[in-house]
């Protein structure tokens, strides 16, 4: 400890744990120090538990609309960045406290920039192709490609 002078030794090796969602390449030589154990993305199940933990009293229609529009656009294929639960979560919170009525969701996309956060994306998904001079599709939709 640089501050006290003091050098500590552990009487066992540590064990760390690191998280990666695969955006960057680490080097080999770290991959090969490395056990690795791959977490699947959460299901509809366990992710409506995780909202639940985080947002109690959240109007059950509005849960549903939000959890069924989440995953529909998790599934347009070419998403340089699929949001994840993190930008669920944020989003839930964006349509309770603007008091977004669950109706909407099934037709529109409200407060998207919490979910999406390139342009790319954006302009994949048709409400924002009509906005952007493209041609308007409902949604959700089942678009692949």
């Amino acid at each position: 400890i640089p501050e006290t002078g003091e050098t500590i030794t552990a009487k066992q090796r540590p064990i760390v744990i690191i998280t990666s969602n695969a955006e960057k390449e680490l080097p080999d030589a770290f991959l090969r120090r490395c056990i690795f154990h791959y977490i699947d993305f959460p299901d509809k199940e366990m992710m409506r538990s995780i909202i639940e933990v985080h947002h109690p009293h959240l109007e059950e229609t509005l849960l549903q609309q939000a959890m069924e529009a989440f995953y529909n656009l998790r599934n347009v294929s070419g998403l340089l960045k699929k949001p994840s639960t993190s930008e669920l979560l944020d989003w839930v919170q964006a349509l309770a406290l603007g008091g977004i009525e669950p109706e909407r969701i099934s037709r529109e996309l409200p407060f998207i920039g919490v979910l999406l956060k390139k342009n790319q994306d954006l302009d994949r998904i048709p409400r924002h192709q009509h906005e952007r001079g493209g041609r308007q599709r409902p949604f959700p939709f089942s678009q692949r490609g």
